[in-house]
């Protein structure tokens, strides 16, 4: 499955267009290396996602062949870290 779409279904981000640019932005790794939209997403990576000075650490656990209910949404991934970025200091 697409990463963006991976997102939107998990609902980890609110829109597959969101989802999008992000993975522009280089906000979104898989596995450590930044991740173009269109990778594909299996069961075991691991996801880091970057927005609005948060960022998330989440592992995928599986990937749905379709549409999925809200409830069943957090069953795809597991969330390891969650933390906000530091302001940068200038002086």
């Amino acid at each position: 499955m697409r990463l963006d779409l991976f997102l939107k279904i998990s609902r980890l981000v609110p829109r597959r267009t969101v989802a999008k640019d992000l993975c522009d932005a280089g906000a979104v790794r898989l596995n450590q290396r930044i991740a173009k939209a269109s990778a594909e997403v299996s069961p075991g990576q691991l996801l880091t996602i970057s927005a609005g000075g948060r960022v998330r650490e989440v592992e995928v656990l599986g990937v749905p062949s379709g549409r999925i209910s809200r409830k069943e949404a957090p069953g795809l991934y597991q969330i390891r870290r969650e933390y906000v970025e530091p302001e940068p200091q200038l002086f």
